[in-house]
């Protein structure tokens, strides 16, 4: 959100001079059965019937900003909030009046899609902020170095955050013609594929209760520690085999025809597993679903079964059941997305690469990763809202991985 920094500073003085946390109003009623709540809907919004230059805020106490009169000169002109001058006003009358046009065009440079809640805020926290910013003025201290300073860079924020706005609505101008040529030329992207995938862990699960033997083994010689080790170590590389060999006895039977589901049991069962088997059936996979890996499933024909898969996480084996093409209507929406992000890196990367930085590591230090762009200092108070072995196994989700629509297909 543009200017997210001056929404803070704004809120921010929300909490200024309220002191400690306020008592937690008393509990309300529930509501009567049959009778509606009076507080079950907002109230309806009126503010479209206000007009433009109707005031929606007044602060007393604070004098509006005027010109200055060409023949008022020195001692005889008196400072205004605005660092202008104006007549001295009778007591009671100085005051700043807030129109509804005047209020909008600020909310708007705060949020450019306000929510109702910010509206209200901003509300809130106007008028203190009027009347802080002019006794400010009053001290002097938008006259300070420090004052420039922070203006200055508030500035350059400013401008890169609208400039990385204009931005984002340039790239959002996509064209229907692009949409439908990226399409046809990356079809590929919009293959949808039903698949079956059968996963076989790696090894067997070792079931060690036997806490006598644990403490059998701390009054092992460190020799006596290194051959049940290597033991182990054997034991498991047979395990592993034994899964390995059963992975491809599985395959053989499911390129046969027999049931995935049946054959996933069958492997946890051997695999000593205590937790359901995963769902065999992956209705709806794109080429971004899978790991890499695994891509070559995709070159399958409907009815072929994969070779095994073997990863760190253990075997897999795939049959590609159908194949279709997603059509271009309801690919559209994430055309456009991948088209906006290009563009916007495009158009990111030509502002980026335009310049050089050459710094001095006597005074910066060596270089390094880059820290994120500092935020404008604020010294106002923030509004809160309210041992090596066996690596383990995970079996594989039940669906496949949610697509990302702004990610761009291979």
């Amino acid at each position: 959100m543009r200017m997210r920094w001056l929404l803070c500073a704004l809120l921010g003085t929300l909490v200024w001079g309220q002191g400690g946390p306020g008592t937690p109003p008393p509990a309300q009623p529930g509501p009567i059965p049959g009778i509606a709540s009076p507080m079950a809907s907002a109230p309806p919004d009126t503010s479209a019937s206000v007009p433009p230059t109707a005031a929606v805020i007044t602060v007393k106490g604070v004098c509006a900003p005027r010109p200055r009169p060409a023949s008022v000169t020195g001692a005889a002109a008196k400072t205004t909030t605005a660092g202008k001058t104006a007549a001295a006003a009778p007591t009671g009358e100085c005051k700043t009046v807030i129109t509804k046009e005047e209020f909008e065009r600020l909310l708007k440079g705060v949020a450019p899609a306000p929510s109702p809640q910010i509206k209200k805020q901003l509300e809130s926290v106007l008028p203190r902020i009027i009347a802080m910013s002019s006794q400010a003025q009053k001290e002097g201290l938008d006259k300070t170095p420090e004052f420039q300073e922070m203006m200055k860079f508030a500035r350059m924020q400013i401008l890169t955050q609208e400039l990385t706005h204009k931005i984002q609505q340039q790239a959002a101008e996509v064209p229907d013609t692009e949409v439908a040529d990226y399409y046809k030329s990356h079809p590929e992207a919009f293959e949808q594929f039903g698949l079956d995938r059968l996963f076989v862990p790696r090894t067997k699960q070792i079931q060690n209760d036997d806490k006598e033997a644990d403490a059998k083994d701390e009054k092992l010689t460190d020799d006596q520690k290194k051959a049940k080790e290597a033991e182990e170590k054997a034991k498991q590389d047979q395990a592993e085999q034994s899964m390995t060999k059963l992975a491809e006895d599985l395959r053989t039977r499911a390129a046969a025809g027999e049931d995935f589901q049946a054959l996933q049991k069958e492997a946890f069962t051997a695999a000593g597993m205590k937790i359901e088997s995963p769902t065999v059936k992956l209705p709806s996979v794109r080429r971004t679903g899978l790991p890499v890996a695994h891509a070559t499933v995709f070159d399958l024909k409907p009815g072929e079964v994969s070779q095994v898969i073997n990863d760190s996480g253990g075997h897999y084996i795939y049959k590609v059941e159908t194949r279709s093409e997603i059509p271009l209507e309801q690919a559209k929406q994430e055309i456009h997305n991948n088209l906006v992000n290009e563009h916007m890196k495009m158009a990111m990367d030509k502002v980026n690469n335009g310049f050089k930085a050459d710094t001095n590591e006597a005074y910066f230090g060596p270089g390094g990763p880059t820290p994120p762009m500092p935020r404008l200092p604020n010294r106002l108070p923030q509004v809160r809202p309210g041992t090596a072995g066996a690596q383990p196994q995970t079996p594989p989700p039940s669906q496949p991985p949610a697509q990302d629509p702004s990610a761009k297909p291979n």
